[in-house]
């Protein structure tokens, strides 16, 4: 098994097509095996970026959530409190986001491939042996 768990911005790209070809690759692959995980909070976290207006989307948020959630090989995430509290014992400087901890820590527990444009969680996940990332 060898699953991997899309950031937000890493779920959008990859609705839209943007991924790096290597990236994609690794994304299609992980989808043609039932292994691309999307987590609850990706939705939620679509749905911030579009009322702050950082991302525009062609469609209305709860169609587009509906879309990615909907794509081949998508496997929804359990977001368990198991999750939850292990999001609270990341180091502070990892990252102050929730979304972001509550990722880091759903790719840990599925010992999955975090995809992640983020800087900081790819220089924390060199440093530990729980998270593996995929720059994208």
């Amino acid at each position: 098994m060898n699953p991997i768990l899309l950031d937000t911005h890493a779920a959008i790209w990859t609705f839209a097509g943007k991924l790096k070809p290597e990236t994609a690759r690794l994304v299609e692959g992980a989808a043609s095996r039932g292994e691309l995980l999307v987590s609850p909070i990706t939705a939620w976290e679509i749905g911030i970026l579009v009322r702050k207006q950082r991302v525009s989307l062609a469609m209305a948020v709860e169609d587009f959530v509906r879309a990615l959630f909907a794509l081949p090989g998508v496997v929804l995430a359990a977001l368990t409190p198991a999750i939850a509290v292990a999001a609270t014992a990341l180091p502070d400087d990892v990252s102050a986001d929730p979304a972001d901890r509550i990722l880091i820590a759903t790719a840990g527990a599925y010992g999955a491939r975090f995809v992640t444009r983020d800087r900081r969680i790819r220089r924390y996940a060199i440093s530990t042996t729980h998270l593996r990332c995929v720059a994208c």
